[in-house]
């Protein structure tokens, strides 16, 4: 009988705190920006430069670290983590080993087999590296310097997971916990959030650990899955051919759909880790801690359930609105403003989750005013434009936020109101299209939408539909 064999997971999740400047520096810490000009001897590791640890970095880690159920270390210090490499300036990172921030926590998760929970082992504080870029035109690599110094937490699980959907679900709940603390944006693409994938399988059954590969490279929930799946398959062919699975750092190659071997795995003692002499012990006290508590959000759960009982909108709804901390809040600000909830959150989950799709753009990309969107549901509400001039409206208003009262004024886009002029234009379409008039009275309720589009066509679009089909049905 073939082995059946259990896959072991756990992530090491680097997240870059949403600071202005760096976490030991005043350089801004702006994703972007010319190679090497966010830079000072600070963040370049120059000889004699004293850092000095940015306190909202240490108000984010706390957040996170609440928010996740850790038990926060009161007296915590930072310790020099020895490595040589080309983007590492001072040829080591300044980081967290013997007394992290965090510790102990746990974040609940739900996939289709049900609900269960992920531990956390440690939350810890380090500095990021620089960025090499590699030139095969000019076959050299260079350097820039402008990340180095960003702030990270790196969240270390409990090696708790057991596949690929757990793993995601684990990263979606962490990132959307984060986005709603406001301490990340999160965004994979930009590197924001990346997570390493420690995996290991063994016998279903046995108590001890495989031995487990660590997965770099990893910028997208589908490529972490990916991963996952090669990995596991790589390992298991490895076991039932008699080798033996090294522990190493691999690369996943996402188009190749293959990962191969970086360097052998380091253990704590090859990075000589010894207590930095030029940062302080941190020794935090109740009022910074209870600070810290008043201040956290209202997290999705609770939304959720306030909106289930506040708003009479149906569940898929709030489930997608309160998917994005950007969209519930673009959301709550609309319908303070007087518009209708329902009405709103059909604005947010019909064209903006198109446009959304369209443009390959996240909710918290956004960038239309809930004062704008109210105006517009205004607009539509009060027949001072038609349901197709509002999504055309919207549309722009989606590209670059423009006042919709403004912009329907200017544009002369109001619904033409005059009975008169409607009467008129109806007669003349009538006129013009004998055969669509004898389908219709020969019960061809089609005909009368074909007739609806030309008086509309002939209005310029600015009639109210409603009341063309009204009309029509009283001239026929």
């Amino acid at each position: 009988m073939a082995k059946q064999y259990e896959t072991v997971i756990g992530l090491e999740v680097h997240v870059e705190l949403a600071t202005r400047t760096k976490i030991f520096c005043g350089c801004s810490t702006a994703f972007g920006g010319e190679p090497n000009t966010h830079t000072c001897p600070v963040c370049t590791g120059m000889p004699g430069s004293l850092p000095v640890l940015n306190k909202q970095v240490l108000e984010y880690a706390v957040a996170v670290g609440l928010a996740t159920g850790c038990t926060i270390t009161r007296n915590c210090k930072f310790d020099r983590k020895n490595y040589f490499y080309p983007d590492n300036p001072q040829n080591y990172q300044i980081s967290q080993l013997y007394l992290p921030i965090c510790r102990d926590g746990k974040v609940e998760i739900e996939t289709e087999a049900g609900r269960k929970f992920v531990g956390i082992h440690e939350i810890h504080m380090e500095e990021d590296a620089g960025k090499l870029i590699h030139d095969e035109w000019e076959d050299c690599s260079l350097v820039d310097y402008n990340r180095s110094g960003v702030p990270l937490i790196e969240i270390v699980s409990e090696p708790d997971m057991r596949n690929s959907q757990e793993v995601i679900a684990y990263l979606e709940k962490l990132r959307m916990t984060i986005q709603y603390l406001g301490a990340s944006d999160c965004k994979l693409q930009e590197g924001s959030m990346r997570a390493d994938v420690n995996l290991s399988v063994r016998e279903v059954g046995a108590e001890e650990f495989g031995t487990r590969t660590e997965m770099k490279n990893l910028n997208s929930f589908k490529a972490i899955a990916r991963a996952i799946e090669g990995e596991r398959e790589r390992q298991i062919d490895l076991l039932e051919s008699g080798e033996k699975v090294v522990q190493e750092t691999r690369r996943w190659d996402d188009n190749l759909g293959e990962s191969y071997a970086m360097r052998s795995k380091e253990d704590a003692q090859d990075y000589r880790y010894f207590p930095d002499p030029d940062l302080v012990p941190v020794v935090l006290d109740d009022d910074f801690l209870a600070q810290i508590r008043a201040k956290q959000p209202e997290f999705r759960e609770e939304k959720m359930l306030r909106y289930k009982q506040e708003f009479e909108i149906p569940d898929y709804d709030i489930d997608i609105i309160t998917g994005s901390k950007h969209m519930a809040d673009l959301f709550e600000a609309t319908v303070v403003l007087g518009s209708q909830p329902k009405k709103v959150s059909n604005w947010l989950m019909g064209e903006t989750l198109r446009l959304l799709k369209e443009k390959d753009m996240d909710p918290e990309d956004i960038c239309f005013s809930p004062e704008n969107l109210a105006k517009l549901i205004a607009l539509t509400d009060g027949k001072v434009i038609n349901n197709s001039v509002a999504k055309e409206v919207f549309e722009l208003m989606f590209e670059k936020d423009m006042d919709p009262e403004k912009y329907v004024d200017e544009k002369g886009l109001k619904t033409v109101n005059d009975e008169g002029a409607l009467r008129k234009t109806v007669e003349e379409v009538i006129a013009a299209n004998p055969q669509s008039v004898a389908d219709y009275r020969n019960g061809k309720e089609k005909a009368i939408g074909f007739l609806v589009g030309q008086t509309m066509k002939a209005m310029k679009g600015k009639a109210d539909p409603g009341m063309v089909n009204q009309v029509l049905r009283e001239f026929l």
